[in-house]
């Protein structure tokens, strides 16, 4: 007779053999897993660019309190480790409103990796040629038109490399929000280890897993990198 017990994921139960502790049984919690994990990266990417490019705009604003505000929320995410700081936003929201740990765990990696992409995006903006600005000034565009039209394209060609490794160290952070119990990749792993006893075979579905999603998207940004490249080839030539 075959004996089964029901693992708890996600707020629902799947339904495992125990005669049998082959990580195939447990195919369920890894693919509920990892789409947390996307869910959050996803979010940390497209809110973490946001973020990051209106914080690298206000480093550049003529209004001091705006430049001293934004240099000093970059200052201290990058001087705190990400860990307390999702741990202080789940905790702390949690004082105010209730949250689920979910919501916070993104919050957290939005609010951090904005910093470090505000960072690469105003190295990127500073390293745009003067002239361009100078000559955009000449054709009578606004500061504005120009931001847009002339620096920022240009700013991103340059700090897509550096983005694309942010990108990449973003997807491995994602497991830090497991320490306040959201159920991606890295907390799924600990329910297989318990219900398993195996101890090695789930941290190894683990690390392929974030090796694969993160060989995609290393290929996905070459693929636009070499579209920009050739591109900017054809201006030239």
């Amino acid at each position: 007779m075959i004996e089964h017990r029901y693992l708890k994921t996600a707020g629902k139960y799947l339904k495992v053999n125990t005669a049998d502790t082959s990580m195939w049984h447990y195919r369920g919690a890894f693919i509920k897993g990892l789409k947390y994990t996307l869910l959050i990266a996803v979010v940390g990417i497209i809110g973490g660019s946001v973020l990051g490019l209106l914080l690298a705009l206000l480093r550049f604003s003529n209004v001091a309190p705006l430049r001293w505000l934004a240099t000093a929320y970059v200052e201290f995410v990058r001087g705190t480790p990400l860990m307390v700081q999702i741990m202080f936003v789940y905790f702390g929201i949690g004082m105010l409103v209730d949250v689920s740990a979910l919501t916070a765990g993104m919050i957290a990696i939005v609010l951090n990796s904005g910093a470090y992409l505000s960072e690469i995006i105003r190295g990127g903006i500073q390293s745009v040629d003067s002239g361009q600005t100078e000559a955009a000034a000449s054709l009578g565009l606004s500061k504005t038109a120009t931001m847009r039209y002339v620096v920022l394209p240009q700013t991103l060609k340059i700090v897509w490399p550096s983005l694309g490794n942010q990108f990449i160290n973003l997807i491995k952070d994602t497991s830090m929000v497991s320490i306040i119990g959201v159920t991606e990749l890295i907390y799924q792993l600990g329910i297989v280890q318990a219900d398993t006893y195996r101890g090695v075979a789930p941290i190894g579905i683990a690390m392929v897993i974030y090796f694969v999603i993160c060989w995609l998207l290393t290929r996905l940004l070459h693929y636009y990198e070499r579209r920009m490249n050739r591109g900017q080839q054809t201006m030239h030539a």
